[in-house]
């Protein structure tokens, strides 16, 4: 890890648009906007805005921290872009952050994050003192012990199952934009999507057309 490392950091996976800037050792700048679609038009808007904040510009960042899901599968393509873009143009890392690590970072214990999946499914990974215990799995709702201690956001759809909800220590920006930072001079690929199910889309009723040689 660099001494000080500036890191910019953004999560459009779920129905929002988030932006966190760490800089000196903690979050400076943090913004979180709700909304269903329009993350791709908002995103670097929003980031100006919390560079602007800290009086800090595109050419002091050391990394870009994207969360590379799982999420909606369009919100993550939107995120992982971006960082893609912003990495090649101003020759910084881009580091991917899985949206269960970032949910998971600092807690305390044996415990799992989980995540609605929709489909009576949920994604989910064990941790111990925040520290990933396994890959993250997508796994049917009637095969986890709900009587046991989760780490899960207010909104999830599943939430009232659990008997020991817990929430994130930090928020997901801020969890992405501390992982990055810790992992600055790794080897790292760039970011790409997680995806843990096929695309939740109908195919199309009409044959594909036929192109002739």
């Amino acid at each position: 890890m660099l001494p000080n490392p500036i890191i910019l950091a953004f999560d459009t996976s779920a129905a929002h648009c988030a932006v966190a800037l760490f800089a000196g050792g903690d979050i400076v700048s943090e913004h979180i906007e709700p909304m269903i679609k329009g993350q791709a038009e908002r995103l670097f808007p929003l980031c100006e805005d919390v560079l602007a904040n800290a009086k800090i510009s595109w050419s002091d960042l050391d990394a870009i921290g994207v969360c590379v899901g799982p999420g909606n599968f369009t919100g993550v393509r939107v995120g992982v872009s971006a960082a893609r873009g912003l990495a090649l143009s101003l020759n910084k890392p881009a580091i991917g952050i899985s949206k269960l690590e970032a949910m998971g970072l600092d807690s305390k214990g044996t415990i799992s994050v989980v995540l609605d999946a929709r489909r009576k499914r949920v994604y989910q990974q064990f941790f111990t003192d925040g520290i990933p215990q396994d890959q993250p799995q997508l796994v049917a709702l009637d095969g986890i012990n709900t009587a046991s201690a989760v780490i899960m956001a207010a909104d999830d759809a599943n939430i009232a199952m659990f008997h020991h909800q817990h929430a994130p220590v930090h928020s997901l920006p801020n969890a992405v934009a501390r992982l990055a930072a810790a992992r600055i001079g790794d080897n790292h690929p760039r970011p790409a999507p997680l995806y843990l199910q096929e695309p939740d889309a109908a195919l199309p009723s009409e044959p594909p057309v036929v192109i002739l040689p």
